[in-house]
């Protein structure tokens, strides 16, 4: 970086000159000696001026963060014989920041930056200056980008969320309807081929067989997970003011878009089941990409979340010639805004199949704005809308919405969905 002679000191260099001319042309030494200490102090800015630049990094790249707050760390290293250094950070959203700081030695100074928004963010930017001594030279000012940082959904804690009629597997944390090792009794039947001697229930075989003609036992019902598979619509990313749908303006840092509602909403039902020890997969019909498998554990859920965050709209969308595949006893959860027709359309495709299926509607709360034609292209967006929630309420397809005031009672919403499912799910100890 070069080091250049400041206003200042030119300025302050050329009103001495101009003082101590006129003190000898006025022979008034005493008026001289005003300007001596001026043009002094621009000579020994110049000759000490320093010749390395001043340094500013930031931490490794790569690293994830939770949602809410993002931390950095900046050092600044001053060049050698340097006075004070100014810095001034940038972020994205928020109004800048400036520190000046003493050429000394070497400085960490901690960051911080509030947001809601999920997936990859922009962080920090850092412009760098140093003034030399008597403020007679400073060098150009040469900024530091701080690396991109990928911020993980975070999951609301949820109760009981639908699940499929048929599961799956000989383990489980579930109880399914065959007959097997398991924790819930299905009946007391006498001892046949094949049943285990732990098995026998001594008290209802003696108040059955008093004279132990015959063992009895108790059977139980085996256990089994439930599989789902979360499809994410990570086609479009809109936030509550209409006026950035058309990518024209930036998104603000404080309000979620549908995109962060959406990984909101699937972390927290990924993590619902995964924690029940089910089985999880997710879609994303943005890309035609290898899906994430299902499975589960807290390794698998790290996987999911992260592929959650990396998801976002990349040029235009595709249509898909057929839905994505999903076992036939698994349960679909589709993340979508409805503001097309495809949703619908692979819902109607899985309904067919009959993969039962949960929309989460995860467009935010639309703003009002004071342009006309866009207040009344909302109209008709929003009439379009309802006509694709009635129509999949119609199939029995139950829509959840998950912004605003209702994102509070989703979980509410969904253990409605689990009754009612229970109501018409045969009774555990019931025989078949």
């Amino acid at each position: 970086m070069t080091w250049r002679p400041t206003r200042a000191a030119a300025g302050a260099a050329a009103t001495g000159i101009a003082v101590l001319a006129l003190g000898v042309l006025l022979a008034r030494p005493d008026v001289a000696l005003l300007g001596v200490p001026l043009v002094l102090a621009f000579v020994l800015g110049r000759v000490s001026r320093p010749d390395a630049p001043s340094a500013a990094t930031f931490g490794d790249a790569g690293q994830a963060a939770q949602p809410g707050e993002i931390a950095e760390e900046l050092r600044v290293t001053p060049a050698p014989g340097c006075d004070v250094v100014h810095v001034r950070v940038f972020a994205p959203g928020h109004r800048p920041a400036e520190v000046v700081l003493p050429g000394t030695d070497e400085r960490a100074l901690p960051l911080h930056l509030a947001t809601v928004r999920t997936g990859p963010q922009r962080t920090f930017h850092a412009d760098v200056r140093g003034l030399g001594p008597y403020g007679g030279s400073a060098e150009d000012a040469h900024g530091a980008q701080a690396p991109g940082r990928l911020v993980l959904p975070e999951a609301s804690r949820l109760g009981r969320v639908p699940l499929p009629s048929r599961l799956r597997g000989l383990t489980g944390p579930r109880a399914s309807r065959r007959l097997g090792d398991g924790t819930e009794l299905r009946d007391v039947h006498p001892m046949g081929p094949g049943d285990r001697l732990r098995r026998v229930d001594w008290r209802a075989t003696a108040r059955r067989s008093p004279a132990l003609d015959s063992l009895y036992v108790r059977r139980t019902f085996a256990t089994a997970e439930a599989g789902a598979v979360l499809v994410l619509d990570s086609r479009d990313d809109v936030g509550p003011d209409p006026r950035t749908w058309r990518g024209t303006e930036p998104l603000r840092v404080d309000e979620p878009t549908s995109l962060d509602l959406a990984r909101h909403a699937a972390a927290s039902i990924a993590t619902s089941l995964v924690g029940a020890g089910d089985r999880v997969g997710l879609e994303d019909l943005a890309f035609r990409r290898r899906p994430v498998p299902a499975a589960t554990g807290k390794r698998h859920l790290r996987r999911i979340l992260h592929a959650l965050a990396l998801a976002a709209p990349v040029g235009s969308p595709t249509t898909r010639v057929r839905p994505p595949q999903v076992p036939a006893d698994a349960i679909v959860y589709l993340f979508t805004t409805l503001l097309d027709d495809a949703p619908v359309a692979l819902v109607e495709a899985w309904a067919e199949q009959g993969v039962p299926t949960v929309v989460v509607d995860t467009l935010p709360d639309v703003q009002p704005v004071p342009e006309r034609h866009l207040t009344l292209a909302w109209r008709i967006t929003s009439m379009e809308r309802a006509d694709r929630v009635r129509a999949l309420t119609a199939r029995g397809v139950p829509v959840v919405r998950w912004a605003g005031s209702e994102r509070a009672e989703a979980a509410a919403r969904f253990e409605v969905l689990v009754r009612a499912g229970e109501r018409h799910r045969p009774v555990a100890g019931a025989r078949r």
